[in-house]
């Protein structure tokens, strides 16, 4: 996978830069400037993810989400700063296969997994391996080429749905992470997803788009500009009883979609999840319950629902 093969590159740039700085530093006598510069050079993500925690709180003081205390947004940015590398520089680039897919048997519905912007499914690894332990069919995607149009992921997220419609006979549950979602929605239109899917949950995404995106120049970012004519063209193909489908999971101290209730929809059920930023949100006890209570809730027939699915049980 090609990204795979650039985070790994990136990886092994940052490492060896780190690594030659404190070589440098240390045959010149200078070990405290060794050990500050290998971390600087370590945890700069920490700073980025600190100037995008501060434009988000200043952009979601207008916005109706519940406002984050200062408390929550620095548990936020520490929660992300140490789930970052573990997921851009370990489990994507390096094993980004390492829980294979398992399109399960008749009568057990099943998910498809749908990473986001600059992802594989390797960010979904400890996903993967809860689903494989309690017997739950998966599917999880890679959408390529990396920085195309969202409509063309339709095409892979239609391949996964059919491999577990073929193998369990269930309509399947959708779980989108950020830009994930969004391909799930140009899936649904793409796919007469109405009638094939049980439920989709969406985490973090841009439904209206992202201030982040404002500069962007990839295609697949520019779509996710606020409000942009591709945002508004998707959803006026879309019926409006659609979202009832939905659950979206949105947060306030979420460092790259904000304002955050962008990450909501009309009518869906909109859950919002505090002091937790955008990757680990992913990962929210909250969420991943919820998905299973969608997977595991007893049902007599896996067939669709039009008019939408019954709630699960809790």
């Amino acid at each position: 996978m090609r990204l795979a093969r650039l985070q790994q590159l990136l990886t092994l740039v940052l490492l060896a830069t780190a690594l030659g700085w404190a070589g440098w530093m240390a045959s010149a006598g200078r070990p405290v400037l060794a050990v500050v510069g290998a971390l600087l050079v370590l945890g700069f993500h920490a700073l980025v993810l600190g100037l995008e925690m501060a434009v988000a709180a200043r952009v979601n003081r207008d916005d109706p989400a519940p406002a984050a205390s200062g408390l929550q947004r620095l548990r936020a940015w520490w929660g992300e700063v140490l789930t970052a590398p573990v997921v851009f520089c370990w489990r994507q680039p390096f094993f980004p296969d390492a829980v294979p897919d398992d399109p399960g048997t008749p009568g057990r519905r099943g998910v498809v997994l749908v990473h986001g912007f600059i992802c594989n499914r390797g960010l979904w690894t400890p996903w993967l391996r809860r689903l494989r332990a309690r017997g739950i069919p998966f599917v999880a995607v890679n959408l390529e080429p990396v920085f195309g149009s969202i409509d063309r992921y339709a095409a892979v997220i239609e391949q996964a749905v059919r491999q577990l419609e073929q193998h369990t006979g269930c309509a399947p549950v959708l779980v989108g992470h950020s830009m994930g979602g969004l391909a799930i929605r140009a899936w649904m239109r793409d796919f007469d997803g109405d009638r094939r899917v049980h439920r989709v949950l969406t985490i973090g995404t841009p439904h209206r788009g992202t201030v982040l995106a404002r500069n962007a120049r990839t295609t697949n970012a520019r779509q996710m500009r606020r409000d942009s004519a591709w945002l508004q063209q998707l959803a006026s193909q879309e019926p409006a009883q659609r979202y009832r489908r939905f659950t979206c999971f949105y947060g306030h101290c979420d460092n790259v979609v904000f304002p955050a209730s962008t990450a909501t929809l009309p009518g869906a059920d909109n859950r919002h999840v505090s002091a937790t930023a955008h990757v680990r949100m992913a990962f929210h006890r909250e969420v991943v319950n919820e998905v299973l209570a969608w997977l595991e809730a007893p049902a007599s027939s896996c067939e669709s629902d039009m008019a939408g699915a019954t709630p699960p049980t809790r």
